[in-house]
């Protein structure tokens, strides 16, 4: 491969760690974080290096299998979006309490204004929570250096290390330039045979160690070289950003040079001598961060001493949604060329399933089954078929997290809303709907399952889903009765029959479950290209 790439931030992300000597990445995909594993996968060079590359079930599996590694000596990568890290924080948080054996990142990609997600929470607070670095690029080339070094960086700290990065950063693309490739760890246990072993005793005694390490952290920042004060000559202000948000401030200037001194975060814990350094310098402090205002908090925790600090948390920089050039020009009291309104005539268009979508079969079935028990009983989950909250459907009424159909429609079911109906996706279901199911049927809940089977991963582009070929005898193992598992066609010649089913299984007094199956739109289209070809050539 060349040694100057065009790369992603995603796409950096993933070669500098290959090129850092990883040895398996483990990942859930969710946007923005899909490509990098993507990338892994489609890269010749990991097939030469044997670089471990499958799909995990979920983040939980995903980060907990990435700690195995490292347990083995060898570096490796876990990978997930913002909402993914919720599901791995069990293992997360506690893997700062093993530490690490090889090096371990984990990679959080973040979404501020919500483009593909339920909220906008800010991985910075698990990492500061579980007392490990974190490491935020402001370009392309140093989310490939923070891949490339950051497992030295876990290995000397021994513990994890957070790879902060958001939309932008995930999905922007400029020149990166590699370096020379790491060879792989051997295989190592750990020195400590109980370093893993989390029983009271030994973690109290881990516990002491990573509160130890905490100087040695900040001494890592003080001295990283992807932490930079650069001077100004007004004095007036000075700014401190973090990751991206320092590309939103230098492009209001034709140079690219703040006249105020900036200092440049990216890496955690904040560097104090150099915030220090800043404020004694300056009249007052601008905080400009991507996210929740953390940096902001904190420098009003300790640099108490009169001068104002203004972010997020006073109203100055807007306390919801992304960053950009325009917003921080407001803030510096900059004239803004903003465009001409657009006229209330265009509209917005919204998403909508695809034509020939399977999902589209499954909504029209259920809703002329429900039509006799009136709305607001269906409980829907995270996938393409979450769209059918909107027109022409209007058939589901909630939408809160992975594996939250089932348990919420349980849940309803014990307020005494029978029929209560969950609506989940095959992938999604292996993810975390699973354990769901089977409290439900540890209680024999009057709820009705439908698990619409696409074969893939389909909200994330199509990737190998956990489930195929699995939710049968999934659903008989964990107890369903096999007279109410039912196995249906969602197309339109069957819509009469398939109603028919529904209306069975909602009248049933107890735990049902429904799989339409029907391959994805989109994966049959790119399959039957992909066999012509093959027949082709």
């Amino acid at each position: 491969m060349s040694n100057k790439l065009l790369l992603m931030g995603d796409e950096a992300i993933a070669q500098g760690a290959i090129d850092g000597g990883l040895s398996g990445i483990y990942a859930y995909p969710g946007t923005p974080s899909t490509e990098i594993m993507e990338y892994v996968q489609n890269t010749k060079q990991t097939a030469e290096l044997n670089i471990h590359r499958k799909w995990s079930a979920n983040e939980k599996t995903a980060m907990e299998a990435a700690l195995g590694m490292s347990y083995a000596g060898k570096r490796a990568m876990v990978c997930f979006k913002h909402v993914g890290l919720n599901v791995a924080a069990d293992a997360f948080i506690n893997a700062s309490i093993t530490g690490v054996n090889g090096g371990l990142i984990v990679v959080s990609a973040d979404d501020p204004s919500m483009h593909s997600s339920q909220n906008e929470q800010d991985s910075r607070f698990y990492a500061k929570f579980a007392m490990v670095p974190i490491l935020e690029p402001s370009n392309q080339q140093e989310a490939y250096d923070m891949a490339y070094f950051g497992f030295e960086l876990s290995e000397r700290l021994n513990v994890p290390v957070l790879l902060r990065i958001t939309t932008r950063m995930a999905h922007s693309r400029a020149g990166v330039q590699r370096r020379e490739g790491k060879p792989q760890n051997s295989l190592r246990l750990p020195s400590d045979p109980r370093q893993f072993v989390l029983l009271p005793s030994i973690a109290r005694k881990n516990y002491r160690k990573l509160l130890m390490g905490q100087a040695a952290m900040e001494i890592e920042s003080e001295k990283s070289s992807f932490n930079e004060l650069i001077s100004g000559n007004n004095k007036s202000l000075g700014i401190i950003t973090t990751g991206i948000a320092y590309n939103y401030l230098v492009e209001n200037y034709p140079d690219q040079k703040s006249p105020y001194p900036v200092l440049k975060i990216c890496q955690y814990p904040i560097p104090r001598k150099q915030v220090e350094e800043l404020y004694n310098s300056c009249n007052k402090v601008l905080v400009l961060e991507e996210g929740y205002p953390i940096v902001e908090e904190q420098l009003k925790g300790y640099l108490n001493t009169g001068k104002p600090v203004h972010g997020r948390l006073d109203g100055t920089v807007p306390r919801d949604g992304e960053l950009n050039p325009n917003i921080v020009a407001k803030v510096l009291g900059m004239d803004v060329a903003e465009g001409q309104p657009i006229p209330d005539v265009v509209k917005n268009r919204p998403p909508s399933l695809c034509q020939g979508c399977g999902h589209r079969d499954v909504y029209e079935d259920l809703n002329e089954a429900m039509k006799v028990y009136g709305t607001g009983r269906v409980f829907s989950d995270i996938g393409c078929y979450t769209l059918g909250a909107l027109p022409p459907f209007n058939a589901i009424n909630s939408c809160v997290d992975m594996g939250a159909s089932i348990t919420m429609a349980k849940g309803a079911a014990d307020a005494g809303l029978v029929p209560a109906v969950a609506v989940i996706g095959d992938s999604t279901f292996t993810h975390s709907g699973m354990t769901g199911l089977l409290d439900a049927i540890n209680e024999n809940s009057p709820i009705t399952v439908i698990i619409s089977d696409n074969s893939t991963t389909g909200m994330t582009g199509g990737q190998q889903s956990s489930a195929t070929g699995k939710i049968v005898d999934i659903c008989r193992g964990i107890g369903v009765d096999p007279n109410h598992i039912r196995v249906v066609t969602p197309l339109k010649k069957n819509h009469e029959e398939n109603v028919r089913i529904l209306k069975e299984e909602l009248a049933y007094q107890g735990v049902s479950v429904i799989i339409p199956q029907r391959e994805c739109i989109q994966t049959f289209a790119r399959r039957k290209k992909s066999e012509k070809k093959e027949s082709n050539d």
